[in-house]
């Protein structure tokens, strides 16, 4: 008999102890460490052998030198949804694993779901251990996609979840969700760090010995993060995160981690009654269609990945009735905002000292891209001195702690955005005048150096 090893690992980083801690030496966080028990069997994995998965014969390894490696080209498997493929580099590698994380409710079973029906000519395996198969079907009604190369599978052992896979060689797998799978070689219950860390790394094993993609859809925890271990994440090749809110209908899936693509991209969706719904030009929604002129509202003409974006900022200056002003922020970073008030205060002669600023970026977007200091920069200005800002001007600049507006990269993009949107006027920064051209344009691009032109430019 097999000796029982016991273990201690922390519940937020994953962290493995021969004994209680109080305080993790990784992650510095108080009482997380939870006593697990791991079974050492002398047995192979069930994911361990899959020679003749594909009927190749014996695939044994041995030393060999890089040059006399062979490679050999597997095209991606595109799906119909584009904004997944963006998000994906290009489409679904083949042997890869992807980690795609996000709020309950917020929809990655239902995007997924139909990611799988909607590839008609690809056998797909479906496993929940969270829903039963009338569910399933339920949701798959909703959606209104038929496919007779998709497959359901309700269990959550790995054991029968291999045995079944072997019977089956499917081209595509969707494990949902992974928190809930555990393996019979380790007595832990499942969920916890040491059956997540087990489950991934057959699954893992399964996918790149047989060149099958899989997608795991994991949970989050009450702080955001990814629940499970942080070796979760640096096992996959692709980590996914969905987010949004619920109360809206638009979602954003956003690349945290891409071995294959760029790591900054976003694709933005529409929740409706037939399911996940691409968004092709997000511009349009992302601005709000009013016919009053209202102040304390700029466009910015931001880059996501390879996406230009125009975004709608909305800043309210209001005078402080308590004794220290208040700063709320929702989608921007707030320090950033201090930065802002700090140069208008001190370049501008602005006494936002004794005001209340509220800054919101509309339809729920988190941007970190520093072209939009320009947009809250003229929104404040534009609630403070509670002047409109024509509806046809957009904005892209970085601005400096000199009150120097700086210039951004991809320009032309961001113009050629604005320009697709009906926007006349353009506002960049004059140092990005070398590698811009106004008559190849026809929106009319104004160049500034400082934060005080643009002030007396527009009010």
């Amino acid at each position: 008999m097999s000796k029982v090893k016991t273990g201690f690992f922390c519940q937020n980083c994953g962290y493995e102890s021969a004994k209680w801690l109080g305080k993790c030496p990784s992650c510095q966080q108080w009482n997380t460490f939870v006593e697990e028990l791991i079974q050492k069997d002398t047995k192979k994995s069930a994911a361990a052998d899959w020679d003749d998965y594909h009927g190749n014969g014996s695939t044994s390894k041995k030393i060999q030198p890089l040059h006399l490696v062979k490679t050999k080209e597997h095209p991606r498997l595109v799906t119909i949804d584009a904004e997944l493929n963006r998000v994906l580099g290009g489409g679904i590698v083949p042997g890869s694993i992807v980690l795609v994380a996000g709020e309950p409710g917020i929809g990655k079973s239902t995007l997924f779901l139909q990611m799988g029906l909607q590839l008609q000519d690809v056998v797909t395996l479906y496993i929940s251990g969270e829903e039963s198969e009338q569910q399933i079907k339920m949701r798959a009604d909703r959606l209104n996609i038929l496919n007779e190369n998709f497959f359901l599978l309700t269990e959550t052992s790995t054991q029968t979840i291999f045995n079944e896979i072997k019977k089956l060689k499917p081209q595509l797998i969707i494990v949902d969700s992974i928190q809930t799978l555990e393996s019979p070689f380790i007595e832990s219950a499942a969920g916890s760090v040491s059956q997540i860390r087990e489950c991934a790394a057959e699954f893992q094993q399964f996918a790149k010995e047989t060149n099958t993609p899989v997608f795991m859809i994991g949970h989050i925890t009450k702080e955001g993060s990814i629940a499970g271990p942080k070796l979760l994440e640096h096992m996959v090749d692709t980590v996914l995160q969905f987010e949004g809110d619920r109360h809206y209908a638009y979602r954003i899936l956003r690349t945290l981690k891409n071995r294959f693509g760029s790591t900054s991209e976003l694709g933005i969706y529409q929740m409706n009654d037939t399911g996940m719904n691409a968004v092709a030009n997000p511009s349009e929604i992302l601005i709000t269609q009013k016919e009053d002129q209202l102040s304390g509202i700029a466009i910015a003409a931001t880059i996501e990945g390879q996406r230009p974006l125009l975004i709608e900022v909305q800043a309210l200056v209001t005078q402080s009735v308590y004794g220290t002003p208040q700063r709320t922020v929702s989608g921007f970073d707030l320090r950033r905002l201090q930065l802002l008030l700090a140069v208008l205060e001190k370049r501008g002669g602005f006494h936002f000292g004794v005001k209340d600023v509220f800054l919101n970026i509309a339809g729920g977007l988190k941007v970190e891209d520093p072209s939009i200091d320009l947009a809250v920069l003229c929104a404040l200005l534009s609630s403070f001195e509670d002047v409109a800002i024509p509806h046809n001007i957009c904005f892209a600049g970085e601005v400096g702690l000199s009150g120097e507006i700086r210039a951004v990269n991809r320009i032309e993009q961001r113009i050629a955005e604005a320009e697709k949107l009906g926007f006349e006027k353009i506002i960049v920064s004059k140092y990005n005048q070398k590698g811009t051209l106004k008559q190849r344009h026809n929106i009319e691009v104004i160049t500034m150096g400082r934060v005080e032109e643009v002030y007396r430019h527009l009010f």
